[in-house]
């Protein structure tokens, strides 16, 4: 059985122009130790996904389908049951640490509270080990240091500290949502490299939400492409770098500037992203698609599984450009 197992996730937001449709039928599952990574475009649903698995909708969205973590359904329970969960067995990075760490209480109390509340330790006792997990992310001096407020450190720190704080009760899953955005290219490498050290030594399964597909090439198992709440492709990593088969990973990795290459200009993918309150009645993609035939535009393709590899296109593998 999978650590997680998604089966037909729809989220939906209620609005005061009508409903949005965040996710439309998604199913995905990881294993414990496995990395995999949910890439595509702002709005694609990638970010709903784990906040629904995680009981951390808006107000105004609401969550069907299932959502199996170690056997229990996490759609079906209230927030009592979840923050049982939450934390211990499964934690999440937010994208800016900054607004997910509490400005007015110094990293100390904000570390032992998660402590004392999901291992009932005593205040001393979490605060000496939270220095450790600090210790472990590569905070220097972290005992000195984590008197601190949130704002004394840098933005790589700050996430540092928000990683930390995910592994203070050694969850199996570690769902980090955009975990990088605006570090610069070296705190990211380092960010990355950590999160890689925290799989290898504790077994921990990590989802990777994201856009950058230069990160995802050298960490993950596994890729899963969305595009208007759906699944476009999923398959192994390195299969869906070398041959993907579906026009809009092949459009997204067109998009990546390369070294090896010579180009004047940039790939694009002409367009702009659905209204996620008006989908298309086909492929969600078929307005911006350069291979678009007759029946993606009023036919939603279904979702082709192979031992290796899901995709949903009406075009044959082999003509994928």
């Amino acid at each position: 059985m999978s650590l997680l197992e998604i089966e037909d996730l729809r989220v939906t937001f209620t609005t005061a122009d009508g409903d949005v449709n965040a996710v439309n039928g998604l199913s995905l599952n990881i294993d414990k130790g496995e990395t995999l990574a949910i890439v595509g475009e702002s709005g694609s649903g990638k970010s709903q996904t784990a906040f629904a698995a995680m009981g951390l909708l808006a107000k105004n969205g609401r969550a069907t389908g299932q959502a199996w973590f170690d056997g229990q359904d996490l759609l079906a329970m209230n927030t009592h049951q979840l923050n049982k969960i939450r934390s211990k067995d499964m934690a999440m990075i937010f994208q800016d640490p900054m607004t997910s760490l509490n400005p007015y209480l110094r990293v100390s109390d904000q570390m032992a509270e998660v402590l004392m509340l999901h291992q009932g330790l005593s205040k001393s006792a979490a605060v000496t080990e939270a220095v450790r997990m600090l210790d472990a992310v590569r905070i220097p001096d972290a005992r000195a240091r984590i008197t601190m407020f949130p704002h004394e450190f840098s933005g790589g720190m700050r996430q540092r500290i928000m990683i930390a704080m995910s592994l203070l009760c050694q969850p199996r899953l570690l769902i980090a949502d955009e975990p990088t955005t605006a570090l610069d290219v070296t705190v990211q490498a380092q960010i990355m490299q950590l999160l890689g050290d925290i799989r290898q030594e504790f077994g921990t399964a990590i989802i990777l939400i994201t856009h950058d597909l230069g990160i995802v090439a050298g960490f993950c198992d596994r890729t899963l492409v969305m595009y208007g709440g759906q699944i476009m492709e999923e398959g192994p990593t390195n299969d869906i770098f070398s041959d993907p088969s579906h026009p809009y990973t092949s459009g997204l990795l067109q998009a990546v500037p390369r070294l090896d290459k010579e180009t004047a200009e940039l790939a694009t993918i002409a367009g702009e992203p659905p209204d996620m309150s008006r989908l298309p009645a086909g492929c969600p993609f078929s307005p911006r698609c350069a291979q678009v035939l007759d029946n993606c535009t009023a036919e939603r393709p279904s979702l082709e599984v192979t031992p290796d590899r899901r995709r949903a296109c009406h075009l044959p593998v082999q003509e994928v450009a």
